[in-house]
């Protein structure tokens, strides 16, 4: 997919953007996939950082980026009937994700928990800490906290450490299976 000049980049003054359809070796595997096959991947930044630096609050007071602009990407699971249920949600960063109301009645399930890391980083192709919202397994629900839409640019996960998205915040209601959930970080 080449780069269309037209398209501005979103950016951070502390970070070097590039645009993320063409870097595929800067993200995982099934980011770049999810990149090639969505429409909005044309107005997506990648960063390079230092993967030292990959969790969010560190990130954020070390490029100088606020935590509203950061989105985090948690991965839970519940059972009904012997159904699993999965979703990732993905939060603005100065809130937490409400699993134990919200987002256990909307997978409609008894107790929600986080799943557990390994399986996570096993079923997503992704490295812990930067598992993102861009190329999750297909049968998993997306629940994107409202807040982040409003955002301009909006920091996720690339599937690897050393490297960030940068989306503008409306884009993340495009992402294939979104659900936009009003109240679901806290």
């Amino acid at each position: 997919m080449a780069h269309d000049d037209r398209v501005t980049l979103p950016s951070f003054p502390t970070l070097a953007s590039l645009p993320a359809a063409d870097h595929h070796t800067l993200v995982a595997a099934p980011v770049a996939a999810a990149l090639a096959e969505w429409s909005g991947a044309s107005e997506v930044a990648v960063v390079d950082i230092d993967p030292d630096l990959a969790d969010t609050a560190a990130m954020s007071q070390a490029y100088d980026i606020p935590m509203t602009a950061s989105g985090n990407c948690v991965v839970v699971a519940g059972s009904r009937g012997g159904d699993e249920r999965i979703a990732a949600c993905v939060v603005r960063a100065d809130t937490r994700a409400d699993v134990n109301t919200l987002v256990r009645k909307m997978l409609d399930v008894r107790k929600a928990s986080f799943l557990p890391m390994d399986r996570a980083v096993e079923e997503t192709g992704m490295e812990h800490g930067g598992i993102t919202p861009v190329g999750l397994p297909s049968a998993w629900r997306l629940l994107v906290h409202e807040a982040l839409l409003d955002e301009p640019v909006v920091v996720l996960g690339s599937g690897v450490r050393r490297s960030k998205l940068l989306v503008p915040g409306r884009l993340l209601a495009d992402l294939p299976g979104a659900e936009v959930v009003v109240g679901l970080g806290r």
